[in-house]
């Protein structure tokens, strides 16, 4: 990576970081970017040369967050190996419980926000996360259970991650026994 691409990368991190820390304490409606601007020293102009407008630092900050739950959820898949209930279990926990306690993700779900919020890249406009955290189930799912089939593999993916983020939108019970259902759905769709 040259010199000009590695300050344009932490240029992209810090007006994201501030962004973030934004939405956190106020709501993503009420960030401005003049205001993310300030707070990384640059000027507004400059957020937009790097994102277009508001959407393109929305769509960069919720890129960033999923990146991370899908690395927890890799990791957890990966520690279980082929135990596909176990490895399901805690992978859904993790995410549920990092869900809960993630402050964006708090700010997302407890926002009055219309519709240039970030709830819709959780719900309505979700690709990024389904496709995402699917890919990553999916891999897993193909080498740990070969005999499900690819089309299957691809349908269980999809489906437990539909399941598990409609939990985070809208928990229903304990993290603990939603992951324990979940799991249990999981296997059954594999199998």
């Amino acid at each position: 990576m040259s010199y000009r691409e590695e300050k344009s990368r932490q240029l992209r991190e810090a007006i994201v970081d501030a962004a973030r820390a934004a939405a956190v304490s106020q709501g993503w409606a009420a960030v401005k970017m003049a205001d993310v601007a300030d707070a990384v020293g640059v000027s507004r102009q400059t957020v937009y040369n790097e994102f277009g407008n508001k959407a393109g630092v929305a769509e960069a900050l919720t890129a960033r967050e999923v990146s991370r739950f899908v690395d927890a959820v890799r990791a957890e898949l990966l520690a279980h190996g082929g135990d596909i209930r176990a490895a399901g279990e805690a992978a859904i926990l993790r995410t549920l419980t990092e869900a809960a306690d993630n402050p964006l993700v708090k700010a997302i779900l407890t926002g009055t926000e219309g519709d240039d919020g970030l709830l819709p890249y959780l719900t309505t406009r979700s690709e990024l996360v389904l496709t995402t955290a699917s890919a990553v189930v999916r891999d897993w799912a193909s080498a740990h259970v070969p005999e499900a089939g690819a089309d299957t593999v691809a349908a269980a993916a999809e489906s437990i991650v539909r399941l598990v983020l409609s939990h985070v939108v809208l928990p229903s019970a304990p993290a603990e026994q939603t992951a324990a259902v979940l799991a249990d759905t999981l296997v059954r769709l594999l199998r």
